[in-house]
């Protein structure tokens, strides 16, 4: 990557971790409605003939307005939930009364909660009570965490994790046989971090009757030797060869996953977020749905929801997703949301199967995966839009993205215009000319600006110095192109935590 683009992908993300320090107790803002930040009337149903008072006073901060008028005010008054007063002290404690609480910021900042476009929510949460490999930059230390889980593991019981990146150790990709002696009793699978390439041990190859006869499942790989033995390496739709060998989470494991992510959000003054689930390529379309059921809809009507979630579900599940909004509406309550609808074009750059016009220059016969035909595809999407669903599509490769942009421009062209606001997730390699086809037909490249940290030198040693400088991470040009950008982190697959 090229200088310029990795000094402004430092740039943002070091304004990120400026304004997501823990500068308050969250529990402070979780009712707010920062929709707006001027004196917004309480309507007069609602009132006595008494002046309004206010439940709580903030004072002594930098609070951010994002109003040219008052760009910064240092309190401000809020009543039931809503901002009542902007300004400074004296004209704020006039909303005051002897119940109304304070609280001294000590010039602390305070900007509106963030919005994260791209999460996967409770598979963080799970994520976060497994073995963490995220940063990992050695061999030896990969190893000494799957044995240091292992000691404190049941024999039998599955050893599971991620978030390992094999660029910060030089790029070889790890081995079962790294860990099959210190896993002879315990079956193994480890994550990538993007989430399309795991590893599995020996024990867990042959649970899963993974051999050198298994043959590659449409739009997945099985890694293997020279000789044809599988190496422990599973790529997208392959996984599914494995996952079904995995005991399932238990509701209680999710709920728990749920309070424990949304606590970190929280901290880091995330607010909502649009939520696309435990689903990828080789992953049950029906996990997303037992989410809703018995953990989103569990926590909100035990009042435990305290971040507010768009929801996202299979694509191939849209039939589904639509007679629940014909029951339910789209706003299921103030915390949660039903979005539309996501399916998988391609799989990742760093497995090595995302997908390009042209071949990986490590890998020069290799082009990528379509994980979803072309066909199907297209027959989804037309079927979900029609129905009135958002659609967003995963798109990484430039050929990829160019399928994506195909197959809106055909959805629309039967359909005719409408706001539909199709997404592409990720489009973070483009083909000449793909940036202004964004703005053209009007998709919103949905960005995570923290994955250019973990490809600055992959997209280089697989792309090339060339394409990797001028197809990738395309923020400018797609603004320039009037394309709606919608960032987010990924979380949990990215190089850091949200």
């Amino acid at each position: 990557m090229n200088l310029y683009t990795l000094i402004s992908a430092s740039v943002v993300v070091v304004l990120a971790i400026f304004f997501s320090l823990p500068l308050l107790n969250p529990t402070y803002w979780l009712s707010l409605n920062l929709k707006s930040w001027l004196w917004i009337p309480i309507p007069s149903s609602s009132l006595s003939s008494s002046p309004v008072i206010a439940d709580l006073v903030v004072r002594n901060g930098v609070i951010y307005t994002s109003d040219e008028s008052l760009p910064f005010a240092d309190s401000m008054a809020i009543h039931n939930g809503r901002i009542l007063r902007l300004g400074n002290f004296s004209f704020v404690q006039e909303l005051a009364a002897d119940g109304t609480e304070e609280l001294d910021l000590g010039g602390k900042v305070v900007v509106p909660g963030f919005i994260d476009s791209h999460v996967h929510l409770i598979y963080a949460g799970l994520q976060m009570a497994r073995v963490e490999l995220h940063g990992i930059n050695k061999k030896d230390e990969f190893v000494r965490k799957i044995k240091e889980a292992v000691r404190n593991a049941k024999e039998g019981s599955w050893i599971l994790g991620g978030g390992w990146n094999n660029d910060l150790w030089g790029g070889e990709l790890p081995l079962a046989s790294w860990i099959d002696d210190i896993t002879p009793y315990n079956p193994v699978w480890l994550n990538r971090m993007d989430g399309h390439m795991g590893l599995a041990n020996s024990v867990a190859l042959k649970l899963s009757g993974i051999s050198n006869l298994t043959k590659d499942p449409e739009g997945g790989t099985i890694v293997r030797t020279v000789d044809g033995e599988p190496t422990g390496l599973l790529i997208d739709s392959a996984m599914k060869l494995l996952l079904p060998y995995i005991p399932e989470d238990t509701v209680n494991e999710r709920r728990e996953a749920l309070v424990g992510a949304t606590n970190h959000a929280l901290m880091r003054g995330v607010t909502t977020v649009v939520d696309f689930g435990r689903y990828y390529p080789g992953v049950s379309a029906e996990l997303p749905w037992e989410d809703f059921s018995d953990v989103y809809q569990w926590a909100d009507a035990s009042k435990k929801m305290m971040i507010r979630v768009c929801l996202f579900f299979p694509m191939e599940t849209w039939l589904r997703l639509h007679d629940l909004i014909g029951k339910m509406g789209r706003a299921i309550s103030q915390w949660i949301y039903l979005g539309g609808v996501k399916a998988f074009a391609d799989g990742s750059l760093g497995s090595n199967s995302a997908l390009f016009h042209e071949p990986y220059a490590d890998e020069p016969h290799n082009y990528g995966l379509q994980v979803t035909e072309s066909e199907i595809l297209y027959n989804i999407t037309m079927a979900s839009e029609k129905s009135g669903l958002q659609v967003a599509i995963h798109a990484i490769g430039d050929r990829a993205n160019d399928l994506i942009l195909d197959i809106y421009e055909s959805v629309v062209s039967t359909n005719g215009m409408r706001d539909r606001r199709f997404r592409i997730e990720h489009a973070q390699h483009l083909a000449p000319g793909a940036a202004a086809r964004f703005g053209r037909q009007g998709i919103v490249a949905s960005v995570q600006p923290l994955h250019l940290l973990g490809d600055a030198d992959t997209a280089t040693k697989k792309l090339g110095t060339d394409r990797a400088q001028k197809e990738s991470y395309l923020f400018r040009s797609l603004l320039a192109s009037n394309a709606p950008l919608a960032f987010g982190s990924d979380w949990p697959c990215c190089c850091f935590r949200l």
